[in-house]
């Protein structure tokens, strides 16, 4: 399996705020170990990796995460918590999952 994360750089070159947060909660759970590559979706520049590969596979949030299995099959995660509880296998709660859903709906970060 191979783990892809897409994190996002804002027009004025700032972090996104998610992507903030999503790195602050992976670091705090030792999540990194997971991640096999960090691309950056740079809004400044549409040649950048991460916008690359967002465009290719038509996703516009970020963060977001591609898992690759080892027969080739991709799985598109935009919402951290279903990638930390499919792929990581690492318990949620309910509670932050619906917080996370309604974050994702009223403030969704676009590439």
């Amino acid at each position: 399996m191979n783990i892809v994360m897409v994190k996002k750089i804002l027009a004025d070159g700032s972090p996104c705020k998610k992507c903030g947060e999503v790195l602050a909660k992976m670091e705090a759970d030792d999540q990194f170990k997971f991640i096999d590559e960090i691309l950056i979706a740079d809004e400044r520049d549409a040649e950048s990796d991460g916008m690359k590969l967002a465009k290719k596979l038509g996703v516009d949030r970020a963060p977001f995460f591609v898992v690759t299995q080892d027969n080739g099959t991709q799985t598109i995660y935009t919402v951290y918590l279903k990638f930390v509880k499919e792929v990581l296998n690492t318990a949620t709660s309910e509670k932050d999952e619906l917080k996370e859903l309604m974050n994702n709906s009223q403030d969704l970060d676009f590439l």
